[in-house]
């Protein structure tokens, strides 16, 4: 006897709605990336220099503004673990004080630069013709120029600051977020479900920012990973050329600059800033290989 339609649908598992796959996706994202050593160990750095940075007046020992002629030069010692640079400052302090304006002009530029580069991706790729075509000569005629001398140049042209140094930054990262997010959404745009929102009168400025671009934003999130760690790269560049943040402001770049007149004499100035930076930059971008691997689509 056959079974009715009710009794064999009763006894078939329920299908899984919207809401259930996302959680089952956001579960397997989850587990890819705390199963990858190289985030863990990645995230865990990243995260010490952060809150680093924000207690930066109960970790640092000493002010790092205060000089002290008599011992300048000195190597580590117990009263100053990693020395005293030139005019007698303590190293250590001015490391973890230089954590907060490296680490927020590093997070600032790639929001900043990220959020126009990501509305300029994202109004090319969904309208296109002309428009499409303007913003891409423009983006091509950004990248035609070296990051780095595009950063000098701007910098040079509205004087020594950090936040001239967070506008310079900003404005080098428009153009690979701008193309990242034009690529995406020219692939998400061709979906049906989005002729579907057209069809019931969704405006365009909906469609792109509430429908289009919450399915873009996992390549974005990379790149906005990796960027952070090229502009903090960036930013101690220009100051260690004399155009970034100007001193006494303890910057990581400037401590490098200050110290490279000492080097045969006192080599503890450069190294320390030195290994810093490249262990900020490696966990950085171990964190945004993990997330990489951990929000691609396929196994």
């Amino acid at each position: 006897m056959q079974k009715s339609a009710e009794a064999v649908s009763a006894n078939e598992p329920d299908a899984p709605n919207a809401n259930e796959v996302f959680v089952k996706r956001k579960g397997i994202v989850w587990l890819k990336f705390i199963r990858n050593y190289q985030v863990t160990i990645g995230a865990a750095i990243v995260l010490l220099f952060v809150l680093m940075a924000i207690f930066a007046p109960l970790l640092a020992p000493h002010d790092p503004l205060e000089t002290n002629v008599q011992v300048r030069l000195e190597g580590p010692s117990a009263t100053h673990p990693l020395g005293t640079d030139e005019l007698g400052r303590d190293m250590l302090s001015r490391i973890i004080f230089g954590a907060r304006v490296s680490l927020t002009v590093g997070l600032i530029s790639t929001v900043l630069g990220g959020m126009v580069g990501v509305i300029i991706g994202v109004v090319a790729g969904y309208f296109g013709g002309i428009l499409d075509v303007i913003f891409g000569r423009f983006v091509d005629v950004m990248l035609a120029f070296p990051g780095m001398l595009l950063a000098l140049v701007i910098v040079a042209i509205l004087g020594s600051s950090t936040f001239n140094v967070i506008i310079a930054i900003s404005i080098f990262a428009i153009p690979s977020f701008a193309r990242i997010a034009r690529g995406s959404t020219l692939n998400v745009k061709k979906l049906e479900y989005v002729d579907a929102i057209k069809a019931i009168g969704a405006s365009d400025l909906r469609v792109m920012f509430l429908h289009i671009f919450p399915n873009i934003w996992s390549p974005l999130i990379v790149q906005a990973t990796l960027y952070v760690a090229s502009a903090i790269m960036i930013a101690a560049a220009l100051s260690f050329l004399g155009v970034g943040t100007p001193p006494p402001t303890p910057e990581w770049g400037t401590i490098l600059a200050n110290g490279r007149e000492f080097l045969a004499r006192a080599p503890h100035i450069v190294m320390f800033p030195g290994i810093v930076i490249t262990i900020v930059v490696i966990a950085i971008n171990m964190l945004g290989d993990g997330l990489r691997n951990a929000l691609e689509p396929k196994d």
